[in-house]
Formats: structure tokens, sequence, C-alpha cells
């Protein structure tokens, strides 16, 4: 960032690829300490939804937020009661804020996800003082396994989330691949299945003991064929889509015969992975259920006129146009509702929409917002809610 970087100019936070009104206007305050910031972000925040950014002294964008009251949000970084606080840490290295007003708060909430992945800053993360980033569990590179990425492939057969906690997500990871017995070496490693054949007779020595303790079929040593390794694989997917519990059910039974046998140290461990396990199960069914349920035309009002009607396809967003406010405004949306009534006829594919990632934001907003269900109608329904 340029030294001459005046800190009362936006810096700006680009496009917003789900906001069919014009751009929004863009608004900072800078100053050289916490207090004068304070100040003027109290005479000119206002109290409106929308997402912020703090920036530090070089113009870096260190961390985005949102709210419903953009005013009362950012004012209490400035809290004595925050100053010990993740909050209080942010403000100490802030030399300005900007913010973007939004319509509503569920595109403030869509916008502020845009932009950490965006711009990935370094105070957007969750719990203190660890730093827990989001991750994605993903089930892929063949032959398949389960694997932690921030940001995942294109070739997975599967990814869900994003989860936090990297401490038990790899303990979760580390379990899965047992249970199914899949393989957790790296792609280096040479794969020979039992039915390939080899122009020498020779032994396949496996690349760990996993294949002689049993918790893994050993796809490196001739240890299965294609299609044993392939129904394990299946199963973990069925997992993946929150219907498959046998993970948590073979972990419980461990823990309580370690109990049984008084192997307090094994039971522990067994506890401890169990709690990580059923994290991710929890997860896993919500976004399942959100799949399953949730494909509609969902009616965001704007305070100013900017209302959205976003395509909600099979748990995520999969489109957005500007909500009309009158039958000409409708009319001229009849070919657009008659794409959505084709794209919305079959279930969408796992993590084959153009907004993947929108699918645990949409599940946690109406699993704590139910009533905006109310605000929802199918394709067909939507010349009904126009007249309403």
């Amino acid at each position: 960032m340029d030294a001459k970087w005046n800190p009362s100019t936006p810096i700006g936070f680009g496009p917003d690829p789900l906001n069919p009104h014009p751009p929004r206007p863009l608004d900072a305050v800078g100053a050289t300490s916490t207090e004068q910031l304070r100040q003027r972000v109290l005479q000119a925040c206002p109290r409106l939804p929308g997402v912020y950014g703090m920036l530090d002294r070089s113009g870096q964008l260190i961390y985005v937020g949102k709210s419903k009251s953009l005013r009362s949000r950012v004012l209490s970084y400035f809290a004595e009661s925050n100053s010990t606080e993740k909050g209080g840490r942010i403000i100490e290295n802030a030399r300005a804020i900007q913010w973007e007003t939004q319509p509503h708060e569920f595109a403030a909430l869509v916008r502020e996800q845009n932009l950490i992945r965006t711009f990935v800053p370094r105070w957007n993360v969750q719990g203190v003082p660890q730093r827990q980033r989001p991750m994605y569990l993903c089930l892929g590179r063949t032959p398949a396994n389960f694997f932690l990425s921030a940001t995942p492939p294109p070739d997975c057969i599967g990814v869900e989330g994003p989860f936090h906690g990297a401490g038990r997500m790899s303990q979760a990871v580390d379990a899965l691949n047992k249970v199914f017995q899949l393989r957790d070496c790296n792609q280096k490693q040479v794969f020979q299945f039992a039915e390939q054949l080899s122009l020498f007779d020779m032994e396949h020595r496996p690349g760990c003991l996993r294949m002689e303790v049993g918790t893994c079929l050993g796809p490196c040593a001739a240890g299965c064929t294609r299609e044993q390794y392939d129904q394990k694989v299946r199963a973990a997917e069925s997992f993946l889509d929150g219907f498959n519990h046998e993970p948590l059910v073979l972990t419980r039974e461990r823990m309580q015969s370690a109990i049984e046998n008084r192997q307090y140290e094994l039971a522990g461990r067994a506890h401890h992975t169990l709690k990580s396990l059923e994290y991710v199960d929890r997860k896993l069914r919500m976004l399942a259920s959100a799949r399953r349920k949730y494909t509609f035309i969902y009616a965001v009002p704007g305070f100013d006129g900017c209302g959205n009607w976003y395509l909600i396809h099979s748990g995520e967003i999969a489109d957005v146009v500007a909500a009309p406010r009158n039958s000409k405004e409708f009319q001229q949306l009849r070919e657009k509702l008659d794409h959505w009534s084709a794209v919305t006829s079959s279930q969408l594919s796992r993590g084959h929409g153009i907004y993947p990632h929108t699918l645990g934001l949409v599940a946690s907003w109406f699993r704590k917002n139910r009533d905006q269900l109310d605000c929802t109608f199918s394709t067909s329904q939507a010349s009904d809610a126009v007249a309403a």
C-alpha cells in the first residue's frame, strides 16, 4: 500500500456478485488515535445494516464484519469492557474504518462472506486467543480419503463445511479414515489394488501399520480390490450426506468397552474423539436438512427500496434479482423466473452450484431466524407474492 494513503479515503470492497442493484456507496473515517477514530465513527456511521472493514496504518484490510446496525456494532469495539478481548486488539491496530450499507441483514451476511473469501483478512478468526480459521471437510483424491482444506480442490467427491477448530477437526478426520478403513497417506504413495496385474511376482508392503491393525484396507499393498475400496468410499459419502452414523456408534462402543475394562486413559481419548465426531455429525445433518428442504425464492426487503429476491436451490444461493415493486417490473422478470423454475425442477448435487459455499450460511440463517421462512415462496407462487 502506498505510504501516502489517506486513512479517510475508502480503499474499496470491490464488486458484489450478489447485488443486483447499482454498487453500494462506501464511506470511511480515519484517525491517528483510537479516541479520535471513535469520535469520527460516532459522527458519521449510520444505524443501518451493512458491512464494515478495519484497516491498519498501511491501508491493509485486517478485519471484516457485518451488523444490522453498523453504528452500534462498530462503536462496541471501543468499549472499555472490550479492551482486553479480540475487538479491543483489532481496534488497537486500526487506523481507519470503512463501511458499506446493505438493504437487509441477510444481504450484509452474504456480502461479509464474499469479502472474507476475497480478502482473507488476518483477524477474521473464531475464538481468542487461538485462531480458528474456517476449513472444509473433503472426500477425494483417488483412492479417496477424508482430509481438511481451507480451499477445497475441484476434483473432490464431496466437500462440506465450513467447520472451525483445527484440533477437533484433525481428530475427527483421523477417526473417520480409520472407521471407514480409508488411507491417510499422501499422494506420493504408490497404490496397488489386488486385481492389478504385475509383470513380476512381488510382495507389496504397506506403507504404514494401519493395514496390519485393521484400520485401512491397504490399497498400497494389494490388500483390497478397487471395488472393495470404493464400497468404503460410498459409505463415507453417506456420512458426508448426514445419513451414516457408524463412526459415532463405533466410537461410543469403544469408549464404553474401555470404561468397563477400566482402561480410563483409552476411554478419555475415545470421549474426546466422540465429541469431535458429534460436532461434525451435527453440522452435516444441518447442512443435509437444508439441501433437502430449502428450494424457494426468498424475498428480502430493503430499507431503501432495494429489496432482493434470492433463489435458494438445495440450500445454496443460486441467483438473485432486484425484487419487483409492481406488475410491470414483474413482467420484465418472466424469462428469468421461467429459467429459475427449470433450474429448481431437479435436486442439486452436493457442491455443484454456482455458490456452494453459501450452503452453511443459508442453513444457519434459517435455523436462527425461522420466521424468515414466511418470506419464502416457490417460483410458481411468484406472481401472488407481487400481488400481495
